[in-house]
């Protein structure tokens, strides 16, 4: 099903955000956003727009492009900027959902406190069983398909639920946005 009218276009295409983790971070993996949005349109992206300078991108492209577009993309990267990052891909459908979704929204959380970890795949429900609910009090979170919805009532900058614990425990990488950023990228994928 497609997401827009594509009248006059030879090949359908459907909405997407990319979610690139690493770059532009404590001045390591620089890639300036006109490169990243250039190197999308290379990889046959349309109507592609970034948003602020941690690798979230918005585009169209033809479906079956999209299943190899993210090794395409961090295969561009390196070749062009020397860094090989991970880049997780959701559909505008599938993040519909994700900010529907929300638990601690849900519950009444303030959203200045909530964030999201986008998985590249979804874990194994065993090694979502292994995670610790306790290991950052009053931090807690809910793993739903791919995501990790996350709370931090005292902020996020002491947490101990971090990329690296999620990677570790749940075999697959994960990369966090705040709730500001998951919303702002939800109004501009309406836009494309």
């Amino acid at each position: 099903m497609q997401d827009r009218n594509q009248e006059g276009s030879s090949a359908a295409s459907h909405r997407y955000v990319a979610l690139l983790r690493g770059i532009n971070v404590g001045g390591h993996h620089k890639l300036p956003m006109r490169d990243l949005a250039a190197i999308f349109a290379a990889a046959g992206c349309e109507d592609v727009r970034t948003y602020i300078q941690s690798g979230n991108v918005v585009f169209r492209v033809a479906q079956e492009l999209a299943d190899e577009l993210p090794a395409r993309i961090a295969d561009a990267i390196e070749a062009s900027h020397g860094f090989q990052i991970p880049v997780v891909m959701r559909t505008a459908s599938g993040f519909d959902r994700i900010v529907r979704d929300n638990p601690f929204l849900a519950a009444g959380a303030d959203p200045a406190k909530l964030h999201v970890g986008f998985l590249v795949s979804a874990p194994d429900p065993g090694r979502i069983a292994q995670l610790d609910p306790d290991r950052s009090p009053p931090d807690v979170f809910e793993v739903r398909g791919g995501e990790v919805y996350l709370h931090f009532p005292a902020g996020v900058a002491r947490s101990k639920l971090d990329n690296a614990y999620f990677d570790r425990m749940l075999n697959t990488v994960c990369t966090i946005r705040n709730w500001r950023t998951v919303g702002k990228l939800h109004e501009m994928l309406r836009e494309v």
